[in-house]
């Protein structure tokens, strides 16, 4: 490990104007927003044709976990989104026996924070999301204040039960039609960062920022490959060797043909065939083309680590979540709010994984949900003109929140905030002045409260988990170097230990940069991590020359032969 000495953390300044700048659009933005209108609009319709329009708050409530999994191999995004389901229902059980026995808001309040705070931990543990745990919080926290007897329980139950089987078979419909379809986008923004990388560091002009990114690219892809669990198909094993040349170029990007990159990576994201990438070196003791995927065999064998371990850092998010939520709720009760679970889930959209970004976070959602209430009160005569209008109202607020938040989460709330809101006027009309006046005033309770909790409650064990993971790095980095000094070293080894310390590298950066948000703490070491860092990307292209996985003089970007593989 090195010995340099640890520098202090970069003093950072209230993200404001760069919390509010538009990204560019996710390239598959249109799925989770046709997916949601296509899980709502049959249930609330026929619950229009049948004039019970007061129901389709619970039909919603299993509606809205086709938002989930879209990044998934099908294999995984069944079993991802049967779990979202049976969570939904578990805290949408909670909120309507809890408002069938009392009507007492503090308790009320005080159960939905509870709610939260174990949805954040568990969304965060499993990494469900995009959305995580704020469509479970809106739903659980929303039924919490609908009036509610125990014998109608069963009932409502059942009607998200229903709408959440029908979200399930909207999320996998596309699986006979594409069957690699999330594959093969993760394989593609691989190659595609990769490329990036490689022409940075060609150019005498590499970037730390750019080598970051792309290693996190490349892990996300392997992932992506690995989640799915069973037998490998001909298509997946050819995009795992693509993966492998991603990694080839990032530890290796003298060697590599940016412009062959990016052809690959258009032609994965197209539906025809997967492409070749070319054998690699057959030199003695290199990794031949059989051999070079037996590390992908021996990790998806792996079990995921118990939940339970995974919980055990996420104790103070956990407890800045139950502690906002509660005092966000508190404070809208004192100031006489009809509805206190909109300050509620307005603190617990806001904390992220470090306060910076939880700053960041209560900007933009203050922001959209001002701009928000506005385009509420323009809607409004029109939602007002009927049912079938309501519904239609809500299914339009629906596609312009999942198409627009992946460009900024601000620019999603600009629709979120009237679908909230016309949600309320499902059981009946409200007057608009006061449903716009205390939306305002208890997004402004929620984002204060909710980050003054954050300030509140730090985070002190951000620097030991960076030692743990500079630890980590510094072992997975030991064992690869010594494999690839020794010349018995074993194919599998290679390949294992080299994924190992690239998937090091990639929890360091994600480790030291969530610490670096952190406020009151004491000095990082930077300066270590960035010469672990330095030291891990030596080592990789060190393995991947002894692993023989280099092109061979003569290749061009032209090749780019097709496997005889399906879509």
């Amino acid at each position: 490990m090195s010995s340099a000495t640890p520098t202090p953390a970069r003093v950072r300044r209230l993200p404001v104007v760069g919390a509010l700048r538009l990204g560019r659009p996710s390239d598959v933005w249109f799925k989770p927003a046709l997916s949601v209108v296509a899980a709502v609009a049959p249930p609330s319709l026929l619950l229009v044709a049948l004039g019970r329009l007061d129901l389709a708050a619970y039909t919603m409530a299993g509606s809205l976990c086709a938002l989930y999994a879209h990044h998934r191999p099908y294999a995984a995004r069944a079993k991802v989104l049967a779990w979202v389901v049976l969570g939904m229902l578990g805290g949408l059980a909670v909120a309507l026996v809890t408002a069938s026995l009392t009507r007492n808001a503090v308790v009320l309040v005080t159960v939905g924070a509870l709610l939260a705070a174990v949805q954040k931990a568990v969304c965060d543990a499993t990494r469900v999301g995009p959305p995580a745990h704020v469509i479970l919080t809106f739903v659980s926290s929303a039924t919490l204040f609908v009036p509610q007897t125990l014998g109608q329980v069963p009932g409502h139950l059942a009607l998200a039960a229903a709408a959440g089987a029908w979200a399930w078979l909207v999320g996998m419909a596309p699986a006979p039609l594409r069957p690699h379809g999330p594959e093969r986008r993760a394989t593609a923004q691989a190659l595609h960062t990769a490329a990036a990388y490689a022409e940075t560091a060609r150019g005498g002009e590499e970037s730390a920022g750019a080598r970051s990114a792309a290693y996190a690219a490349v892990h996300a892809a392997w992932q992506t490959l690995l989640a799915a669990r069973n037998r490998p198909s001909t298509t997946r094993r050819a995009l795992e060797r693509l993966v492998v040349r991603a990694e080839v170029a990032l530890a290796a990007p003298a060697d590599t043909d940016p412009a062959r990159l990016r052809a690959w990576a258009d032609a994965v994201r197209g539906s025809g065939r997967v492409p070749r990438t070319g054998d690699p070196r057959r030199d003695e003791g290199s990794l031949g083309e059989r051999d070079e995927l037996v590390g992908v065999a021996a990790e998806r064998a792996v079990a995921p680590r118990p939940l339970w371990s995974r919980l055990g850092p996420l104790a103070p998010l956990a407890v800045r979540t139950a502690l906002g939520c509660a005092l966000a709720g508190y404070v809208s009760l004192a100031l006489g709010a009809d509805r206190p679970y909109w300050a509620l889930v307005t603190a617990a959209s806001l904390y992220q994984a470090n306060l910076t970004l939880t700053c960041s976070r209560a900007v933009q959602r203050v922001v959209g949900n001002l701009v928000g209430v506005l385009l509420f009160a323009a809607v409004t005569p029109v939602a007002r003109l009927g049912p079938l209008a309501l519904v239609l109202c809500i299914l339009a607020c629906n596609f312009g929140a999942e198409a627009l938040i992946g460009r900024n989460y601000w620019l999603g709330s600009v629709c979120v905030t009237p679908l909230a809101l016309l949600v309320t006027e499902l059981p009946g009309y409200q007057p608009t002045g006061e449903l716009v006046t205390d939306r305002v005033v208890d997004t402004l309770v929620g984002a204060l409260v909710g980050f003054a909790a954050a300030l509140a409650v730090t985070d002190r064990r951000a620097g030991r988990r960076v030692e743990r993971a500079l630890t980590a790095v510094d072992r997975a980095r030991e064992r690869a170097a010594r494999l690839a000094a020794g010349p018995a070293s074993t194919p599998a080894a290679l390949e294992a230990a080299r994924r190992g310390l690239a998937a090091a590298v990639v929890d360091l950066r994600a480790t030291a940069d969530a610490a670096a948000g952190e406020w009151w703490q004491r000095a990082l070491p930077q300066e270590r991590v960035v010469l672990a860092e330095q030291a891990a990307h030596r080592t990789l292209a060190a393995t991947v020359r002894r692993q023989g996985l280099l092109p061979g003089p003569g290749t061009t970007s032209t090749q780019t032969h097709t496997e005889d593989t399906s879509p």
